[in-house]
């Protein structure tokens, strides 16, 4: 346990690091409540805290923090530039056609996915804390967007959430509540994860067999699949499941060990050409089915489904639509908004959880600053949504090649985002001949590699219980949705937190020490209100298994704090074996346990003991007028403890 100063350091420490209104806020009660100055004088104080944040602010140590930017650009060169050119052109290639084809999973036209690619590589250049994260659509953002772009038949929806999604980040961030990302456990994560790839390869099935309907969710594509199946396109089939084993081929390239130290020349060129094109599978198999489309279409034939025109140039730079209409009808902002519900506040929770994975995941030997990572993805949504963008993520596919390509620093954002507006302003006459067969299967297979089926044998082996929220979610994501599931996951997760702390364990033992019997109670964890009748219960029926005159000694050491509940509790415990004339001695509790349990009841201190050994306390509860002695000390020290625990 720390001690009093340190602890008064620490909380100096983050005090210095509120944010600007948090500071004005806590100057403006201090004044209020505490000194019960003058309006004139409140003003002065909250005047003076506002200065004060505002020269932290212009502290180099925040600076750095909220631009990471000036870390590295001082110590950039003409070496590291290179590199993070190839990494950058390298990334491109991947993500070029990844964001057409995540446009198809949001409902949106192919143009919408390279929209959404390359303002948030600019953003990130100089919020972004993490070399290797790469910031833009991703299939979990688009599966996310789908409902409501498909029901309302408006890519304005989509924009506008791209933007509120951004907001709902910085505001998270601004009032430091990042961490209720960590209420999301393991297995729920795991769940949800595999669920969400499942519902975005599902969604596929009617583009990869070129077959007719509606329907993006678990359910809706499988029974679109069957009422459709006689529909099946055998050409489109064919490109789909070709296109998918090719990407699984390529994925292994890389794996190729040609780069060892003791290989030949040729054997480390041969090695780096093959991981190059495992990292451009993408776009070559892109690439080969534009070919075909175009050289069958040249020939009068059709046999594939290609995407069409798509809206050449780059896209209007302004304000996300506020308004719009749909269905023939004009909607205002209180309209749009309303209709996204609580995706308001999963598609943000979810992106940054995301985003934050993505980043562990390559932050080797480095610390990941999530709350850093929290603004960087909020403000690259937001300015993204100028551009016609749908909301973004952390992308772990486009990550690890960054990774794989040696990027140094975030400049790298620099080159992918110039090659995305290279490609929307010369190339995109060309990506009408995308067959959907082909965008389906660079879909399929990118999402069935995040399937966690390794978690299940891990979660056996380990502990078996969380398999329960790990299915709960998964069954729920695929059977009502992923906002919804990802929600049942989290309560069930927070269901057996509360039991745990509503029944915590409780070791009861029968001891004899130098022929004294002792029933020694040792709860294993902290107390809090749920528990404080089962605790009371659970030592009151071991007495009553004991004669009258065993001491009954509740060891605390585990419990740190206690509540009013808890104190009452075992107020009433006290109470109750005076009736059966049993002694009971509440050894080793903290000091704020016994303040509390005085504040129910004075008398209460003569019941707690400090010391060193049980052997020490027995001595001492052994004689007839232990209670009366101790009462005798208690009232003399109670004055200064109590003063010592207030200024604590």
């Amino acid at each position: 346990m720390q001690n009093h100063s340190s602890s008064a350091t620490n909380a100096g420490h983050i005090t210095r690091k509120m944010d600007l209104w948090y500071v004005c806020f806590a100057a403006f009660i201090t004044t209020y409540d505490l000194s019960k100055r003058t309006p004139l004088e409140a003003t002065n104080t909250v005047t003076s805290g506002i200065h004060i944040e505002v020269s932290e602010m212009c502290t180099k140590e925040f600076v750095h923090r909220r631009f990471p930017f000036t870390r590295w650009l001082p110590q950039y060169n003409f070496s590291t530039l290179v590199q993070d050119m190839l990494a950058g052109l390298t990334v491109s290639l991947t993500l070029i056609p990844q964001s057409i084809a995540y446009a198809e999973i949001a409902g949106l036209q192919p143009q919408y996915g390279l929209f959404s690619s390359f303002m948030s590589c600019f953003v990130y250049i100089f919020l972004g804390s993490c070399k290797d994260i790469t910031i833009g659509p991703t299939a979990m953002m688009g599966i996310m967007t789908n409902p409501f772009v498909v029901q309302n038949d408006n890519p304005d929806f989509a924009v506008l959430l791209c933007f509120l999604t951004g907001c709902v980040m910085v505001l998270v961030g601004l009032l430091r509540l990042g961490f209720l990302v960590e209420f999301i456990s393991l297995p729920v994560t795991a769940g949800f994860i595999s669920a969400a790839a499942i519902t975005i390869a599902s969604s596929q099935l009617k583009g990869l067999f070129g077959i007719k309907g509606s329907g993006h969710s678990f359910v809706e594509s499988w029974a679109n699949l069957f009422n459709n199946i006689q529909d099946t396109r055998l050409g489109d089939m064919t490109l789909g499941v070709c296109t998918i084993l090719l990407l699984l081929i390529g994925r292994k390239l890389k794996d190729f060990d040609g780069g060892r130290k003791n290989s030949s020349a040729v054997h480390r060129l041969i090695g780096k050409m093959l991981w190059m094109i495992s990292i451009s599978r993408n776009s070559i198999v892109v690439i080969i089915g534009m070919i075909l489309a175009y050289m069958f279409e040249s020939k009068g034939f059709k046999p594939f489904k290609i995407t069409g025109e798509i809206e050449e140039g780059l896209p209007p730079f302004g304000l996300p639509p506020f308004s719009t209409v749909s269905h023939n009808q004009t909607l205002n902002f209180d309209d749009m908004a309303s209709t996204f519900g609580t995706s308001l506040f999963s598609i943000p929770f979810i992106s940054f959880l995301e985003t934050v994975a993505t980043a562990k995941s390559f932050s080797t030997g480095k610390a990941v600053d999530a709350s850093q990572e929290l603004y960087a993805l909020g403000f690259c949504n937001i300015m993204s949504s100028f551009v016609r963008s749908f909301p973004l993520s952390g992308s772990f596919s486009r990550t690890a090649v960054n990774n794989g390509s040696g990027v140094k620093t975030p400049l790298g954002g620099l080159i992918t985002g110039a090659m995305v507006l290279m490609a929307l302003g010369l190339l995109t006459s060309t990506f009408a001949y995308i067959p959907k067969a082909t965008l389906a299967g660079v879909i399929i297979s990118a999402v069935l590699s995040i399937v966690e089926l390794e978690m299940v044998p891990l979660l056996w082996q380990t502990k078996r219980i969380d398999l329960i929220p790990m299915a709960v979610t998964f069954i729920a994501c695929l059977g009502i949705g992923l906002d919804y599931g990802m929600l049942l996951g989290i309560g069930v997760n927070l269901v057996f937190i509360l039991y745990s702390a509503a029944r915590p364990e409780v070791q009861v033992r029968n001891l004899t020490i130098e022929s004294r019997k002792v029933l020694l109670v040792i709860p294993e964890q902290g107390l809090v209100f749920p528990a404080a009748e089962y605790i009371r219960d659970a030592v009151f029926r071991s007495c009553l298994m004991t004669e009258s005159n065993v001491i009954v000694v509740v060891e605390g050491s585990n419990i740190h704090q206690i509540d009013s509940t808890v104190a009452k509790n075992m107020t009433m415990l006290v109470n109750d074996l005076k009736i059966r004339n049993q002694k009971i001695v509440f050894w080793n509790w903290k000091h704020s346990a016994e303040v509390v349990c005085r504040g129910i009841d004075e008398k209460m201190s003569k019941y707690f003991s400090y010391e060193d050994s049980l052997e020490s306390l027995l001595q001492e509860v052994a004689t007839e007028s232990w209670l009366a002695a101790r009462d005798n000390n208690t009232n003399g020290t109670q004055k200064t403890f109590l003063n010592n625990e207030s200024n604590v």
